[in-house]
């Protein structure tokens, strides 16, 4: 399951690759062709935009995946086996229901833009709210899985605090660490001397 799990990640990563590449393309050849050409492509706008929003959606779709949101583990990583255990739990469970209400609304808006055409592309604003779909049903998938492995006793108590903190603060914790006074290489002491 996980290997396939990776290898959707991965394909939704080459996704979200192609998608920027083609946003860049069409914002980029927008200004040269605006302020070298005195023209410009219509659809720029509006197509970057749609990108943007399904790279974000997607992109919080691999997030998930990784542990990758950003969070403070101050009091959870302090807690017994147990207490992480049951603060997992319940953030899934509050997790489950914000999807849900997250897919009830893109359902909602799909539907009342179904027949709405963009102003310059003419295709269905629907478009746009699909991207909350997607990432509703992908998110409450591994939200589920996760939630299944933990009531089933399958994670290690080091993969109960599924949050990262900042790169900052991993900065901070290598600049306050103690410091090593040798090179480790010919054990002599880098100290000053008197």
């Amino acid at each position: 399951m996980n290997r396939w799990i990776d290898g959707v990640c991965h394909l939704i990563e080459g996704l979200i690759a192609l998608m920027l590449a083609v946003m860049v393309v069409l914002v980029f050849g927008n200004v040269v062709l605006r302020y070298g050409f005195n023209s410009g492509i219509t659809m720029s706008e509006e197509v970057s935009r749609w990108l943007f929003i399904w790279i974000t959606f997607l992109g919080a779709i691999v997030a998930l995946k990784e542990h990758a949101h950003l969070g403070v583990d101050m009091v959870v990583s302090r807690l017994p086996a147990w207490g992480k255990k049951a603060c997992l739990a319940i953030t899934h469970v509050l997790m489950l229901y914000m999807l849900w209400l997250l897919f009830q609304g893109s359902v909602t808006q799909t539907r009342i833009n179904w027949d709405v055409q963009a102003p310059v592309t003419g295709l269905s604003m629907a478009v746009v709210y699909v991207s909350g779909i997607v990432f509703a049903i992908c998110g409450g998938f591994l939200i589920l899985l996760e939630l299944y492995r933990l009531l089933t006793g399958q994670l290690s108590e080091d993969q109960l605090v599924t949050i990262q903190e900042s790169e900052e603060a991993g900065v901070l914790a290598q600049v306050l660490a103690p410091q090593n006074t040798s090179d480790g290489l010919d054990g002599q002491d880098k100290r000053p001397q008197p």
